[in-house]
C-alpha cells in the first residue's frame, strides 16, 4: 500500500507562514525530497486570503487592521476566504500520482470522494457534483463561499468545503477550507463595499449559500475531531497508508524563503 505523509498542526500559525509552508512542501515534492503530503492546519490570528488573481482592492485594509486580522495572497486561485474558526487542508501530490492524474476537474472529483467519506465519519451526508461550464462564474462577488465550483462539497445545496488547485513544476497543490463554527458572513466585515446596505446584502447572500460544520451537524466538533476524520477519509478512499510526520529542515528553509520573497511581502500581496 502506498504511503502519504500527514502533518497535523494543532498549534495554529499566521496566514503568511501557512502559505509559505504549503509552497515549501510542494517544492520538496517537486525535487523528490518528500512523499505526497496531506497537511491539516488552522490560522491565528484570523486572516483574509485572496485568490492568486484576485484584486487587492476588494479587501478593506482599515477594517482588517481594526479587527487585528491578517491578509495574505494564496498561491491557488478562487475568491476571498476569512480563515478563523475552521480547518484548512492542503494536499500536495506529484502529477503522476493516481489521485492527481487526468485533468483538474477529474482530480477534484477524486479528492472530493475522500472528503465526503470524512464527513460521513462525522455523521454527515453531503454531496459533490460536476457543474455546467458557466456555473463557476455565475456570480461576480468577492466571496469564495458564495460560489460553488466543480466537486466542491455541499450540504443541502449550501457550500461546506471550498477548494482551489494549483499545478506547477509537476506537482498538484490543492487547498480546501472547512468552516467549523461561527458566522460564515463575517468575511464581509473584511471586504470593501459601497456602503452598509451593500455589505448587509452580501452577508445575507453568504448565509443563504454557505454553512458551517456545526450548523450542518447540529453540534460543534473539535478541530482535532475534524482533522482525524479527514485523515481517515483520505486514507480509506485513496487506498493509502497515512504516516504522521513533520516539516523537514529543507522544507523549513524553503518556507522561510517563500515568506521573505512573497507571502510576508506586502508588495507581493498587493501586487494586483
Amino acid at each position: 500500500m502506498a504511503q502519504m505523509r500527514s502533518i497535523v498542526e494543532s498549534d495554529f500559525s499566521d496566514g503568511a507562514w501557512n502559505m509559505a509552508v504549503d509552497c515549501a512542501i510542494a517544492d520538496a515534492i517537486a525535487v523528490g525530497e518528500q512523499a505526497p503530503t496531506l497537511r491539516l492546519y488552522g490560522w491565528r490570528p484570523f486572516c483574509l486570503s485572496l485568490g492568486y488573481g484576485q484584486r487587492s482592492r476588494e479587501a478593506d485594509a482599515r477594517r482588517l487592521q481594526e479587527r487585528g486580522w491578517g491578509i495574505v495572497r494564496r498561491p491557488t486561485g478562487g475568491k476571498a476566504i476569512l480563515h478563523g474558526d475552521e480547518l484548512t487542508y492542503s494536499l500536495c501530490l506529484p502529477l503522476d500520482h493516481p489521485v492527481a492524474s487526468g485533468d483538474v476537474i477529474e482530480s477534484y472529483r477524486r479528492i472530493s470522494v475522500g472528503l465526503l467519506r470524512a464527513l460521513e465519519g462525522l455523521g454527515l451526508s453531503a454531496s459533490a457534483r460536476h457543474l455546467g461550464a458557466s456555473a463557476r462564474h455565475n456570480a461576480p462577488g468577492p466571496v469564495c463561499f458564495e460560489l460553488s465550483s466543480h466537486y466542491e462539497i455541499l450540504w443541502q445545496g449550501r457550500k461546506l468545503i471550498g477548494s482551489a488547485q494549483l499545478r506547477r513544476r509537476g506537482v498538484l497543490l490543492q487547498h480546501g477550507t472547512l468552516p467549523l463554527s461561527g458566522d460564515v458572513a463575517r468575511i464581509c466585515d473584511a471586504l470593501a463595499f459601497d456602503g452598509r446596505e451593500a455589505r448587509e446584502t452580501q452577508k445575507r447572500r453568504v448565509r443563504e449559500r454557505a454553512v458551517t460544520l456545526a450548523q450542518a451537524l447540529g453540534r460543534a466538533p473539535s478541530w482535532m475531531e475534524a482533522a482525524e476524520a479527514i485523515e481517515r477519509g483520505v486514507q480509506a478512499d485513496f487506498g493509502l497508508r497515512l504516516a504522521r510526520g513533520r516539516l523537514s529542515a529543507w522544507e523549513r528553509a524553503a518556507a522561510e524563503a517563500h515568506l521573505a520573497e512573497r507571502f510576508g511581502n506586502s508588495k507581493w500581496t498587493f501586487k494586483r
